[in-house]
């Protein structure tokens, strides 16, 4: 039996694919609006995972130095070796800074100070694709990739300048920012240390400026055999600060700090579903329009209603399943040029192709009825 649906197709076949295309290209835009929120997902935990701690302290009654603004004392990494559960602890101090990059141009950058003598270190060695992490206490930088330099390279940060000693890789703060290491000296001089201009205004004032070796937070691995709750709560009792633990620190940063971007992407997703379905809707109208006489002639004939019924569902669904294909090539082919990390997954491509299947379908219904609705004796004269 001959395939209507196929010969109309292919009577259009350059307009049809054409049609696919555009639809495809909107579809591809929802599955990058996914990848971004999968990405902001895997940014927010990124530095969390390198890191590796059990326990985050900070000051008390803030959620902690990527959510709220956090100062605690250095020292309070050593006196919390006391804790008998507490095995490793480290400071860091983070910040964000703008920084010159070789193009010229003035790029937004999260900072990451840190011991680098210390017990924990935050780099991940499989991501250090270049160089070497920091040895020494002042003036050595390690950088991501994407910001252009190389080893070698000097950076102008505050008063001092600092030598590129090591490239690293997919390394972004939750906010998707670059990341740079520096020395938790360094760091802590950029950060809360006053400029000269500063500490002589202050001195006429009588006010005098001492180093407090402050820092945003302290981080803590725990001995086997100890719970993590337990140890938390015993820190909270005795040191009067806030303590998360890795878990309760992912859910901060996935749920207070990106959950309000999620949403706003979420509704873009939703509303481009939305409109792919309408164009759907609106060009498989438009095409049954144009037969609109070839269907009343083969309702004279004696066609029945099932079989245009099921030439047009066919035709919207070849649609929907050229329109995905199209939106996976076009996604797959400029995921990779946006400036924050798009995950592009499988299970997301097949969740959309079930929507594009059951909007295709009920877009198929605006044809139909017009379908059904054709007066066979229109196709006599005119």
């Amino acid at each position: 039996m001959i395939n209507l649906a196929f010969k109309d197709i292919t009577h259009s076949l350059g307009k049809f694919i054409i049609t696919a295309m555009g639809v495809g290209m909107l579809l591809g835009i929802v599955l990058i609006m996914i990848g971004v929120y999968r990405g902001m997902i895997v940014d927010a935990q990124t530095l969390l995972d390198d890191i590796g701690a059990d326990l985050w302290i900070v000051q008390d009654d803030t959620l902690g130095p990527f959510a709220q603004s956090s100062r605690v004392h250095e020292d309070l990494k050593d006196t919390l070796k006391v804790n008998p559960s507490v095995d490793k602890t480290a400071a860091f101090a983070f910040q964000n800074l703008q920084i010159k990059i070789p193009s010229g141009k003035m790029v937004r950058v999260y900072s990451v100070g840190y011991d680098p003598f210390g017990e924990i270190l935050p780099i991940n060695h499989e991501k250090l694709i270049k160089g070497r992490t920091i040895k020494r206490s002042h003036y050595e930088i390690v950088v991501s990739k994407k910001l252009g330099f190389d080893t070698g390279d000097k950076i102008k940060l505050g008063r001092n300048v600092y030598k590129v000693v090591g490239i690293t890789q997919k390394t972004v703060s939750s906010g998707g920012d670059l990341l740079i290491y520096l020395s938790l000296k360094d760091a802590q001089e950029l950060q809360f240390l006053y400029s000269n201009a500063r500490i002589r205004n202050d001195r006429s004032r009588g006010i005098i400026n001492k180093s407090s070796h402050m820092v945003n937070c302290i981080v803590a691995t725990l001995k086997d055999g100890y719970n993590v709750n337990k140890a938390a709560k015993n820190i909270r009792r005795w040191k009067h600060k806030s303590v998360y633990t890795a878990d309760e620190q992912k859910e901060i940063l996935t749920k207070n700090v990106i959950e309000r971007a999620s949403k706003q992407i979420g509704m873009f997703t939703v509303i481009l579903v939305v409109v792919s379905s309408i164009i759907i809707a609106l060009i498989i109208y438009t095409m049954t329009l144009e037969k609109i006489k070839e269907i009343a002639i083969m309702k004279l004939i004696g066609l029945p209603n099932r079989t245009i019924i099921k030439m047009i569902v066919e035709e919207t669904l070849t649609l929907g399943i050229l329109a995905f294909v199209f939106a996976n090539v076009f996604s797959h082919l400029i995921y990779d040029k946006f400036p924050k990390r798009v995950i592009l997954l499988p299970g997301d491509a097949w969740m959309l192709f079930g929507i594009i299947i059951t909007a295709s379908v009920a877009a198929s219904f605006f044809g139909v009825y017009k379908a059904i609705k054709a007066d066979p004796t229109s196709a006599i004269g005119g």
